[in-house]
């Protein structure tokens, strides 16, 4: 698993973001958090990548390639766990 990664953009504050932190470790999924507070250059980032500056951002993928869910849905989010993690770190 050590290619695969889960990143969650978000703040401190941020209710959605809150309730995917919660979610990724209920579910006892690694993730890397980017506290986008106060750095309006990582909200740059993401306006370059997504055309969007608010949080939250779950990237999930494996290899350098990342997929993007821009919103709250845990669907979403399962199925490209599913895609990319899961089978790699089985």
């Amino acid at each position: 698993m050590s290619s695969s990664k889960v990143i969650l953009w978000g703040r401190k504050g941020c209710q959605h973001c809150e309730e995917i932190k919660s979610y990724l470790e209920e579910k006892n999924y690694l993730y890397k958090l980017i506290d986008v507070e106060g750095k309006d250059y990582l909200r740059d980032v993401l306006e370059a990548k997504y055309n969007i500056r608010h949080v939250p951002v779950i990237e999930i993928g494996t290899e350098g390639l990342f997929q993007a869910v821009l919103e709250k849905d845990f669907e979403q989010i399962e199925h490209l766990i599913e895609k990319h993690i899961l089978p790699s770190g089985s």
